[in-house]
């Protein structure tokens, strides 16, 4: 028996590529987007009552890390990307269905669009289903996870002062929180654990139209060298 699923709408998102996308939502406040429904859920009667939820659990597809073969065991970056445990023991964008879950933040509902917060999504992702997070259900407080038991060390992040006049100059354009997108990503230390960088080495990424830069001048450190249109 085989099933066969529709989005029912695509995210409008910040992150134009995957590399320095957070690996769990909201872990950066400042990234926004926008769900961009289709027929028939972009007519108004889809989202009648929305406006009374905070937050929504989005279902959606791993669109650029589907596969055609399945993992039975995956090396999560938690576990410094060095470690195998079993693919259902993470969420790995290595899906057997390539199906991935985030909760985010509703910011503004309105016919065909919801305004989101705190994503995790790449441009272009297509979603399958929209639920409301229920607080009393989704919420455990006595939920243990071992592999993930805290939120990722932050690191501290600097700027040239060239970089960060341009990223200020360009969140005025964009009318968006730049400089804190780029700092709350950037702290959580994109790069592959596996990887030692050197200071001559430079890192990147492109976040709405720009092509953000930077690298590490000593190590647990990151310094924004670069943000121009790409």
């Amino acid at each position: 028996m085989s099933y066969s699923v529709t989005p029912v709408g695509f995210v409008r998102s910040c992150f134009k590529e995957k590399f320095a996308i957070p690996r769990q939502p909201q872990l950066a406040p400042a990234a926004r987007g926008v769900l961009e429904l289709v027929a028939p859920f972009d007519q108004p009667q889809a989202i009648e009552g929305l406006e009374q939820v905070s937050h929504v659990w989005l279902l959606f597809l791993f669109h650029q890390a589907l596969e055609s073969q399945p993992r039975l065991k995956v090396r999560p970056p938690r576990l410094g990307g060095n470690q195998s445990v079993g693919v259902f023991a993470t969420r790995s964008t290595h899906r057997p269905n390539g199906i991935g879950q985030s909760v985010v933040k509703l910011e503004k509902v309105e016919p065909g669009r919801l305004w989101l917060s705190g994503i995790d999504l790449l441009d272009g992702t297509p979603v399958l289903d929209i639920k409301p997070y229920v607080p009393y259900a989704d919420c455990v407080p006595t939920a243990v996870n071992q592999i993930a038991a805290a939120a990722p060390i932050l690191i501290p992040v600097t700027w040239c002062d060239e970089a960060l006049s341009a990223a200020h100059t360009h969140a005025l354009r964009l009318q968006e929180p730049l400089v804190a997108l780029i700092e709350q990503c950037l702290a959580q230390d994109p790069r592959p654990a596996y990887q030692q960088p050197t200071p001559e080495r430079r890192y990147g990424t492109r976040l709405w139209d720009l092509d953000v830069r930077w690298h590490y001048p000593q190590p647990g450190q990151i310094c924004v060298l670069d943000v121009q249109l790409a």
